[in-house]
Formats: structure tokens, sequence, C-alpha cells
């Protein structure tokens, strides 16, 4: 099969990889579409040492497994737990001390024509959501645990740091919670596309340093880690989205006398993720805005590393699900 394959550093396009068999309790998924996430970006620039196949967001066609699955569209969520250690007895799998992870931690992942994944990490797209919303369910998940882990009403004052495609998707689920919400970014036309779901937006020079209840980091850059510790008052929540692929300086007094809440948040409920899509409560597909066949795979993560650049989507040669 074809895969892009990261080692080194470097992308390229194998053509002649064999085709994943699924052990059991796994599934064989063809895989139809694919996003191409920051993560998978911060993975290229070393953030993490990892030799395989890339990818983690996807929607795809059971090929192999349970009968009741074989030709349904599936999305999953891309941490395989092993149901064991102290993690999985505790309902905490995404923490799972012998997981593997698409695309990311051992296991390969979605930039290819075939995957593998376990039954239980798999949901069905509804047959109202399209394969491009179907595409968006791991990123909007992973908005939405910020929800899982901070409790946010409309009595509170939040801040997201960033209008690119995970800040996006971040602002449009925090403001479904009736918060008082701002959203600070670079570019007039992606604050214009959160202005008009009537979220409110600004630049950097609007912030009145002290001021805000909790903060969301989406850049995974330095300037805007302390952009969004800035605004908070003392007692705030700092809410970290973004991996970052260099060191961060931290004021640890400044943190401490403040009595600063830092919070780091990854994968989010998938269940959660596909409602919201199904409701059509919230719109990613305005986020779409590259497509590239497969072939042309490393030019397509050349276009998704080019700063202000939305969702990249990789074709694999079908269009519907």
């Amino acid at each position: 099969m074809k895969a892009v394959w990261l080692e080194n550093k470097q992308l390229s396009l194998k053509d002649n990889l064999p085709i994943p068999q699924p052990p059991e309790g796994e599934a064989l998924i063809k895989v139809l579409q694919a996003g191409i996430c920051n993560t998978d970006l911060e993975l290229l620039r070393g953030y993490y040492p990892y030799t395989g196949i890339l990818g983690h967001e996807f929607v795809g066609r059971v090929e192999k497994g349970p009968e009741n699955l074989i030709n349904r569209a599936v999305v999953g969520e891309i941490n395989a737990a092993c149901g064991e250690c102290r993690f999985c007895k505790s309902g905490q799998p995404t923490h799972c001390e012998n997981r593997t992870v698409l695309g990311i931690v051992n296991r390969h992942g979605a930039f290819a024509e075939y995957l593998t994944l376990p039954v239980k990490n798999l949901y069905l797209v509804p047959e109202n959501v399209s394969l491009d919303e179907a595409t968006f369910t791991e990123p909007v998940a992973a908005a939405l645990e910020i929800q899982e882990q901070v409790k946010i009403t409309p009595n509170e004052k939040v801040l997201v740091v960033g209008d690119g495609k995970l800040g996006q998707l971040v602002a449009q689920t925090l403001a479904l919670t009736g918060c008082d919400l701002l959203v600070i970014g670079r570019h007039s036309d992606k604050l214009a596309n959160l202005e008009q779901r009537g979220i409110k937006v600004g630049f950097k020079d609007v912030l009145k340093e002290r001021s805000f209840d909790i903060a969301v980091e989406c850049t995974g850059n330095p300037e805007g880690f302390s952009i969004a510790r800035s605004a908070l008052r003392p007692r705030g929540i700092l809410v970290l989205k973004s991996t970052y692929a260099a060191n961060l300086n931290l004021d640890i007094s400044g943190i401490v006398v403040d009595e600063i809440t830092l919070i780091g948040s990854r994968c989010g409920p998938f269940k959660k993720a596909i409602d919201l899509l199904a409701q059509k409560t919230i719109d990613v597909k305005s986020l779409i805005q590259h497509r590239y066949p497969f072939e042309e795979a490393i030019s397509a993560f050349e276009c998704a590393g080019k700063r202000g650049v939305l969702k990249v989507l990789l074709e694999m040669g079908e269009h519907k699900i």
C-alpha cells in the first residue's frame, strides 16, 4: 500500500508497504480521507521521536472486523489502550501506560491506504454527517476536552488565543457554553469567520491584562503563551491545547504568586463530537482551505506548514462515505 513515512525529520511517499493485518480485537480500515494536524507538523519538526506512518485525523470504511461494521463508515479514537493498567482501570485510557497512539506513538497512522485500530475505538458516522465533516471528529473532540476538564458557565470570562484551525474549533465549542468569550488572533479573515457566528474577536491590542478567568492557548508558540498568561486574573486557569517542539520559558514565581492553574489538554470525547457534527451545531467546512490527492501528500505537507493555512485534507480517491 501507499503511505506517508516519517523518518529522521524527513517525509517520503512509499508505495510498497504491506497492508496491515488486524490482530484480534482490531479492525482493518480503508482510509477515505485524512486531515493534516499541527501535531503532524510538530512531529516533522522533531517534538517526539517517531518513525513510521503519520496521521490521526481520518474517516474510513471497515474492510475486516465485526460483521456489523463491514463496509460501514467509521472514525476512531487514536489511543489504543491496554485495559489493564491503573489508568485504564480508573477510566482514563488516554493515559494508558502501555498505549499506542495512531500516527504518534508506536502505531502506524492514517496517511496510508489502510490502518488498524481496536474495534472499541471505532464510532459509526451518522448518515447526515458528510465525509468532510467526519474528518474533523478528532479535532472537534480535542476542543471539547476543555469542557471535560474545566467547568465553564456563562459567568466565566474566557479568552482563546489563536485563530488557526484548532483555535476556531475551540472557540466554536466554548461559545456553546454561553461564557463571555473573546478570541484573539492575527488574521482578519479568520477572525471574521468567528465573528459571523456571533463570537467576539480582536487583535492583542484590545486585551486588558489580568481580566480573564480562563485562557486557552491554541498557537503553540511562546508569544501566544505569554498573551494567555498575562490575561489571567489571580487564580485563573490556563489551558494549553498545543504541543510545543521547542522548550518554553515560564515565570514560575508569577504562577505561584497568582495561584494559576495550568492544564494540559489533548484528546477528547468522540461521541460528543459526532453529536455536534450531526446536529450541525458547529461549522467545520469553512476551515477547509486546500485538498490534495494522496499522491501529492508531500506537497500537502508543505502547504499545511505555511503560516496562516487552515485545514489541508488528503483525499484517498473516494469522495463519498
